[in-house]
């Protein structure tokens, strides 16, 4: 049975970017949530004991168990996003091989960043924002409601989220104000350079 990961920050540390309210809403009441909804859902059956991310790739694209699918990839979508944000440090830009990548995926960390942004803001509805690895190479993906790239063999890097629970005490229907904030002022750059291998 699965638990609610713990944040890796305090509930207070990304503000005034993202607020300690929000941050109660969105890990306390909803990825809680996901993951209470998760061990009810696998009780007694033969995923009870398997790893989250095969549980994803177990259910996908089955109907039977889409219920199963969407909360497992929320729990791991929600944990991954959490760990995607890092206390404020405003000096902080990628680095390293993951900069290489930036820069040859994307001609330049400015262009990353804009195409990063693009994508975040014009999923439609519910849904995220990915850096992903492709083999050798960096992509941005947009995935809808649970879907995650684990379901499509990308290896994700870094995550948006874009759900509405995700900014709206903070920033109503100003979804740009808040993607914004998270790409100036939260980015887990080195918890995507641990992912690249």
């Amino acid at each position: 049975m699965f638990t609610l990961a713990s944040l890796p920050f305090s509930t207070t540390a990304l503000e005034p970017h993202i607020s300690e309210k929000t941050l109660n809403f969105h890990y306390g009441k909803h990825h809680q949530a996901y993951v209470d909804n998760l061990n009810k859902l696998i009780a007694g059956t033969d995923l009870e004991t398997v790893k989250l991310e095969d549980i994803i790739l177990k259910t996908v694209g089955s109907l039977d168990k889409a219920a199963i699918f969407n909360n497992a990839a929320q729990v791991y979508n929600h944990t991954f996003s959490w760990n995607s944000l890092r206390a404020l440090d405003p000096t902080k830009e990628p680095s390293g091989e993951l900069l290489t990548l930036i820069n040859s995926s994307f001609g330049s960390l400015e262009n990353f960043l804009a195409e990063f942004k693009a994508a975040a803001v014009s999923q439609f509805g519910s849904g995220w924002a990915w850096l992903v690895k492709n083999n050798d190479k960096l992509e941005i993906v947009k995935t809808a409601n649970a879907d995650t790239p684990l379901a499509h063999g990308l290896k994700p890097l870094l995550t948006i989220d874009v759900w509405e629970h995700a900014y709206y005490l903070d920033y109503q229907n100003r979804r740009a104000d808040y993607v914004d904030a998270i790409l100036k002022n939260l980015m887990n750059w080195d918890f995507a350079q641990t992912n690249l291998n």
